[in-house]
């Protein structure tokens, strides 16, 4: 290394040298030949020139190959050349293929624009072809369309179908006029023929069918029918000559009024002969007296079906099972020789009523298009609506008979909901006017009766017996008709109405039991017409348990059955019940002493009670028996009454029980309270 270190570079300059010579020093410096020689301390010089002589051979043997391969390298150098050549050629095609392709996008780009171009202006084409195609068919009248017009009767489909065609083209050609298209001037006169052809011909068609109603026994809903199904007929006419359809709908406004006016004048005349001959009047109201009229002329009781003034009965059928039942008719009942109520003949009027204003109605909706239904419906019932009313008006002012009212309000309610559903509002406002006839004479008729009992004086409806009064019976089955019909559509003027009446028939079974002199008597009365009342309630109707009447007639019940209890104890065990109560009394106030004094009854009472206590029961119980017309009744105040004196008599005990009295050596005579129960048990009902 330090002979490397004395050996001076020859040719490197340090102070002169560039950074790129420096960095091809650092790189020779790595070379692997340059640190063998400088690890081996070679000498460079002597390095230098021995690879200078390697070079030269291997340059001379390099020369030497290339003499020898000099044919192969001139071969070489011809092929290279004529590649050249061949790839200048090539070179040339490629670059005329080039501006060959550059010219065909052009022409591509050209082409798509001439398609786009040329496929807007089909579409164009194809728009107005269509159009104008349309456009020709809807302006051309067509030989067929003329024939039909003219020569085709108007039943026959192809006239039909033609006369749409010509309510189409007429309607297009006048459209089109507005926008100036010289072509409806071609076909203006001819359309204008066809219409004024078509419109007699639909007119004398529509006026036969009309005409035809007026023919004696006509089944009006055949001709009827016939029209809904050329109903086009009258909205052309409405269309292309109003005037014409007016007097169509006039002819047909005039005739079916005098048809329906005529029909059911006749028939609410005929079907009220089908009534009962004697009906309800001023004098059968609910609390005058029960007396039986004579005709003038035989003097003998006339007959008439009373059971049907306060009592439901199956009249309540008409609400139920008959509410859609088919009407009466008239000559066929009248060959029964069957006599109906008001609300059976009402019921089959309003029903046959609304049955055929329903009808009307909806044809009138579905023929007169373009009409105010309502106001052609109000022109061809108005006279015949204003005939029902009038006859209501006219039969209710003389009618005394509630539940037949309060029936037909009823009814009319059920079909006023049964149009609702319907959605057909025609009869609206007639419902509305009829109930408000009904309402207030019920109502009238209902006070008549309410005053009935108020004026009622019992000294002059003759003699009265315990049992259930007539008066009292004839309440009870109207309240609980009442009761029955206005369940299922709860009224609060009806309850009222029947609240008022209650509280009369209660101050007037008051006064009629005050007739009777005894109090046990007068008991007897009003148990047995508390009774009688409750029981037909509870009967008749099962809304009518939970009723106010109800409830108030059970607490009038209970209160006077304890009453008449007491009564009926009282000649048997008076001796016993005042002891009880006195000593009870006396105890309560600490009156000792004077309790003490009694001790001297307590042995009578015992004895007398032990010797008679079987056969007073019996007594107690013939007397129930022959008071109470009701068994079960009489059998529950028996029950009542044995109850209270098995009390009576263990309050006995157990007053003995007290100190005062309880060294009293009858005692021992006491009857076990247990025989007392067991003969009780022996009353008591198994139903």
């Amino acid at each position: 290394m330090d002979t490397l270190a004395t050996i001076p570079s020859p040719t490197f300059d340090l102070e002169h040298s560039s950074l790129e010579d420096l960095e091809d020093l650092k790189e020779n410096l790595q070379d692997e030949f340059i640190k063998e020689a400088l690890e081996s301390g070679m000498d460079l010089r002597e390095f230098s020139q021995k690879i200078e002589r390697q070079l030269a051979d291997v340059e001379n043997n390099s020369i030497e190959d290339y003499i020898k391969e000099s044919q192969n390298i001139a071969a070489l150098h011809g092929q290279i050349s004529c590649c050249d050549d061949i790839l200048k050629n090539m070179e040339q095609m490629l670059r005329t293929f080039q501006a060959d392709l550059g010219s065909i996008s052009h022409e591509i780009l050209s082409l798509q624009h001439q398609s786009v171009a040329m496929n807007i202006r089909l579409k164009n084409r194809q728009a107005i072809r269509g159009e104008l195609s349309q456009f020709i068919d809807d302006i051309v009248v067509p030989e067929s369309m003329i024939k039909h017009i003219l020569e085709t009767p108007v039943t026959e489909k192809e006239f039909l179908e033609s006369l749409q065609m010509l309510d189409h083209k007429i309607c297009f050609v006048r459209d089109q006029a507005f926008q100036e298209a010289r072509a409806c001037r071609d076909v203006q006169d001819v359309l204008d023929k066809l219409r004024i052809k078509a419109l007699a011909k639909v007119r004398e068609y529509l006026l036969q069918r009309v005409f035809s109603f007026r023919k004696p026994m006509t089944n009006y809903q055949i001709p009827q029918n016939a029209m809904l199904k050329n109903k086009f007929f009258y909205k052309f006419l409405a269309m292309h000559s109003p005037e014409v359809a007016m007097e169509v709908c006039s002819e047909y406004v005039g005739t079916l009024s005098r048809i329906y006016y005529s029909y059911f004048k006749s028939y609410v005349s005929r079907l009220m002969k089908l009534q009962f001959e004697v009906v309800a009047d001023k004098d059968d109201l609910m609390g005058h007296e029960d007396t039986a009229k004579r005709s003038i002329f035989s003097g003998k009781p006339s007959l008439r079906n009373r059971s049907t003034v306060f009592t439901l009965g199956d009249r309540a059928a008409v609400l139920t099972t008959d509410l859609e039942a088919p009407i009466l008719v008239p000559h066929a009942a009248a060959r029964t020789d069957v006599k109906y109520t008001f609300e059976s003949l009402f019921r089959s009027m309003q029903f046959a009523l609304m049955d055929n204003a329903c009808r009307e109605y909806l044809f009138i909706t579905e023929f007169f298009v373009g009409s105010n239904p309502m106001d052609i419906f109000g022109n061809v019932m108005g006279r015949t609506l204003n005939m029902f009313q009038k006859h209501v008006e006219t039969y209710v002012q003389d009618c005394f008979d509630s539940i037949a009212l309060f029936l037909s309000i009823h009814l009319i309610l059920r079909y006023q909901h049964m149009m609702q559903k319907r959605g057909i509002p025609a009869l609206e406002r007639y419902w509305e006017s009829l109930l408000a006839v009904l309402w207030p004479r019920f109502e009238h008729v209902l006070q008549l009766n309410i005053q009935s009992i108020h004026d009622c004086d019992p000294q002059r409806l003759g003699s009265i017996d315990l049992r259930p009064h007539y008066i009292t019976r004839r309440y009870a089955e109207f309240s609980a008709a009442i009761h029955e019909i206005n369940s299922t559509q709860p009224s609060e003027r009806v309850v009222r109405g029947l609240a008022a009446l209650h509280a009369e028939v209660e101050n007037c079974v008051l006064r009629m039991a005050a007739e009777f002199p005894g109090r046990k008597e007068q008991l007897v009365f009003l148990l047995n017409n508390y009774d009688m009342m409750l029981g037909v309630l509870q009967e008749r109707t099962k809304g009518a348990e939970d009723s106010r009447e109800a409830e108030s007639l059970k607490e009038l019940l209970s209160a006077r059955t304890q009453e008449y209890v007491e009564e009926a104890l009282a000649p048997h065990f008076g001796g016993l019940i005042t002891f009880v109560r006195d000593g009870e009394k006396m105890v309560e106030r600490g009156q000792m002493e004077q309790l003490r004094r009694e001790d001297k009854k307590v042995a009578p009472i015992i004895r007398g009670f032990n010797s008679s206590w079987k056969k007073s029961i019996e007594d107690i119980n013939q007397e129930i028996l022959r008071s109470f017309s009701n068994f079960k009744n009489g059998t529950n105040i028996l029950q009542v009454g044995l109850t209270q004196l098995i009390q009576y008599y263990h309050r006995f005990q157990k007053l003995l029980s007290q100190p005062p009295l309880k060294s009293n050596p009858a005692r021992t005579e006491l009857l076990n309270i247990h025989h007392l129960m067991v003969e009780a048990k022996k009353y008591k009902t198994s139903f």
